[in-house]
């Protein structure tokens, strides 16, 4: 991992320290090693300038979305403490660690892993994802992924919509199961970004969560960002302070006892989103071990109790409505028959 050390400061004058070095001729996608550990700046032009703007002046080599997705990760400290805004203003004095994880080439393999194929045409495949598969390569699943599976299944995919993910256009967790849209070329994978940006696309999941909730239903509008102290979780994070906007439609299904099976919908689509929000509103999603306490409930699940279970979006080129429906996996279903058996004794 590579690390900036940024210094911001002036000299009595005002004027930039004569040793004042700024990074230069350094490719965003450069090996590690030709990256310089530490770069010190000991002025500051503009004064109170948003911290992704400021560091995109000063590294003008790294694109600002990617500064401004370093920032969102956890990547950049201010005066040591990790900062997920990019719209904080920088001050004379504030310190900035900026880490950048190293770069691991990754060769992309085709992998003949069984797909359950709910929809499929030249465009666009719409699959039932199994809970355990990762969606994209990234450091610790190199393979076995879903992009590794796709890769043998469509033979023209590479390319569409980025080289370490081609295809993907929204993804699952890799314990969530249900359906996922992959587009098979670059209009499809354009059509379907829009969709789900213009919030066209409707995504339904079914989740188990622990406890009863007093209402019938209800909206959770709380936004979403990289949680300050553990860069694998996500939490509620204030917009002011880089969070993002995040809203979650659900409605009881069926109350079971001491659990109840939830109905949600997606108006937005950030990481974690459900888990996080269902968490939130003190009611978390079963077997979910990041973001519950993970009681055991007489079921071996693999993960968190949530399915993909309905998508609708419009076909990219005919503007037909597609509507599939993913069925549940067989643990799902089990845990489920479980509860209700415990709610008739």
């Amino acid at each position: 991992m590579t690390e900036f050390n940024l210094q911001i400061q002036e000299n009595s004058d005002g004027c930039a320290n004569a040793k004042s070095e700024r990074l230069s001729s350094v490719m965003e996608d450069a090996a590690p090693s030709l990256l310089p550990s530490t770069n010190t700046i000991h002025c500051v032009n503009t004064k109170g300038d948003r911290l992704d703007r400021y560091l995109s002046q000063e590294l003008p080599d790294l694109s600002r979305s990617r500064i401004q997705q370093l920032i969102e990760q956890g990547n950049v400290q201010l005066n040591d403490q990790v900062c997920t805004s990019k719209k904080i203003n920088v001050k004379l004095g504030d310190r900035i660690t900026l880490e950048i994880p190293e770069v691991q080439p990754l060769e992309l393999l085709a992998e003949d892993i069984p797909l359950d194929i709910l929809y499929e045409d030249d465009q666009l495949l719409i699959l039932n994802k199994p809970a355990g598969l990762v969606v994209h390569p990234a450091p610790g699943h190199p393979d076995g992924t879903l992009v590794n599976a796709l890769l043998a299944h469509c033979p023209n995919l590479p390319g569409i919509g980025g080289i370490q993910r081609p295809g993907i256009v929204h993804r699952l967790d890799k314990d969530t199961t249900g359906a996922i849209a992959i587009a098979k070329t670059d209009i499809a994978h354009r059509h379907l970004q829009a969709q789900l940006k213009a919030k066209t696309a409707r995504r339904e999941y079914l989740g188990v969560v622990y406890g009863a909730p007093k209402t019938e239903s209800g909206t959770i509008d709380l936004p979403i960002g990289r949680h300050p102290q553990d860069r694998k979780k996500m939490a509620i994070i204030p917009v002011e302070q880089g969070g993002r906007v995040a809203v979650t439609h659900w409605q009881v299904l069926e109350r079971l006892g001491n659990f109840t099976l939830i109905h949600f919908q997606l108006e937005t689509g950030r990481t974690h989103q459900i888990r996080v929000h269902s968490g939130k509103m003190g009611h978390p999603i079963v077997g979910d071990r990041v973001y519950s306490s993970g009681h055991s409930v007489g079921v071996n699940l693999p993960g968190q109790a949530l399915h993909a279970w309905r998508l609708k979006l419009q076909h990219p080129l005919s503007g037909e409505l597609i509507e599939v429906t993913a069925t549940p996996p067989a643990h799902f279903t089990k845990l489920l028959e479980m509860l209700k058996r415990r709610t008739t004794l």
